[in-house]
């Protein structure tokens, strides 16, 4: 009887480490979505901020704010300071397409207006992104601290993540609340 306990205790651990692994597992993954849509995003900021730049000379203060923004967001590792920086970007970006509503060639300029588009999409799959992550992490650290998981948990060290936050969901579709779709 006590041999038949043990291995039954050794079952139940070890289909409990291997949840835990599949959970860890899948935050990993839901991070790496963020991380493509947030590279995605990085990679439009330059052309962005050429082509508005092509047109509004003198809005430099922007342009600069925004340009180290994104250099500042790329540098983050922290997932809770990265999502702060993420946010400033957001609203960088939103005064940056909003400048377009002072220049009526700037709102008209097809290279603008797919880089507008592009950017929406960009913003979308994040937020998409964003919420599976943001799931994943709910459920992963849920499993660590509920019982019986979470003596397997202290005694392999898993340990919590960090949620991805954003202030709203309206501040994370800033571009398609503010701007449409633009075709």
């Amino acid at each position: 009887i006590i041999v038949a306990g043990l291995v039954l205790l050794a079952i139940v651990g070890i289909v409990i480490y291997n949840r835990l692994i599949r959970s860890r597992n899948r935050v990993n993954t839901a991070w790496s979505d963020i991380d493509v849509q947030l590279q995605r995003r990085h990679d439009l900021v330059p052309q962005l901020v050429k082509a508005v730049d092509q047109y509004a000379k003198y809005e430099r203060a922007t342009l600069e704010a925004v340009t180290q923004l994104r250099s500042e967001a790329m540098q983050q590792a922290d997932v809770r300071a990265r999502g702060k920086v993420e946010e400033e970007l957001s609203a960088g970006l939103e005064r940056l397409i909003a400048l377009a509503e002072n220049y009526p060639d700037l709102k008209a300029n097809e290279n603008f207006l797919n880089l507008q588009n592009e950017l929406v999409e960009t913003e979308n799959y994040l937020q998409f992104a964003r919420r599976y992550y943001n799931g994943s992490v709910r459920d992963y650290n849920t499993l660590i601290e509920s019982v019986p998981s979470n003596i397997v948990a202290s005694l392999f060290r898993f340990s919590q993540r960090e949620f991805f936050q954003r202030r709203s969901d309206e501040v994370a579709n800033v571009p398609l609340a503010k701007f449409g779709s633009v075709e």
